[in-house]
């Protein structure tokens, strides 16, 4: 099945993620905490706990600031107490964009929330107004080349949802949200390590930016992405070059 070329866009996004991983360990331990919190503190029984701590490994995250955010959300540590709230708004060319947060002070975030949009082109909306659009889902992306028939039957063996093959060449495997650390060790036990994989909300149908409107969206979300208090952003616009 067909789907919209994004090799270059994704490997794009996850250099931008690259870059930022220094300042990544204080959203990291919040999500954990939070995760700790809501399920427990033992990974394997936990796998939005196991998510974030896999995330917290992939960035060379120290042991002891894992252990201590779990310990914060079980209660061994004392911490601040985070409330989860979605805000979401559209972005340049009417391109949709949800923003994840995890707040001890909601009324300074959803501030700084809509002082990005306004001020960087965007318009922040009311709850739900973009919502549909998107999947909650796991996404791993396979380099053009990978052997498509022996991808897809290991996926879907796996218990992966869908295999969709980009006009790029390069494959996208999908999963439910909490299947996916299991479909991506049984993929890579088959001898295929995806270039980059996440769970994320991924939108329906894209939106393709260019030039300037390209680099004004770019500017939106970067002054998203850095509110302290915001976990992850997520957008229809596909940026190109």
């Amino acid at each position: 099945m067909a789907g919209h070329s994004k090799w270059a866009n994704i490997q794009h996004r996850k250099g931008r993620q690259d870059e930022k991983r220094g300042a990544a360990f204080s959203k990291l331990a919040k999500e954990i905490t939070v995760a700790a919190k809501m399920g427990g503190g033992d990974p394997g029984f936990n796998p939005r706990l196991r998510l974030a701590v896999d995330k917290a490994k992939a960035v060379n995250m120290p042991k002891d600031k894992i252990d201590n955010a779990i310990k914060k959300g079980t209660g061994e540590l004392e911490g601040v107490s985070y409330e989860e709230v979605r805000y979401e708004g559209y972005g340049i060319g009417g391109s949709a964009v949800m923003v994840d947060c995890l707040t001890d002070n909601k009324t300074r975030t959803v501030a700084d929330v809509r002082h990005a949009f306004s001020k960087y082109g965007g318009n922040m909306g009311t709850d739900g107004c973009v919502g549909y659009q998107f999947k909650h889902c796991g996404q791993l992306l396979f380099a053009p080349g990978t052997n498509e028939d022996a991808l897809m039957e290991a996926a879907l063996e796996a218990g992966a949802e869908d295999v969709v093959t980009n006009d790029d060449g390069s494959i996208e495997v999908v999963t439910g949200p909490w299947e996916f650390t299991a479909v991506k060790e049984a993929l890579e036990k088959a001898g295929f390590s995806p270039e980059f994989g996440e769970v994320t909300m991924k939108p329906e149908n894209v939106i393709e930016l260019a030039g300037d409107e390209a680099v004004r969206m770019q500017k939106l979300l970067d002054a998203l992405e850095a509110l302290d208090d915001v976990q992850e952003v997520y957008t229809s616009a596909e940026i190109g070059d």
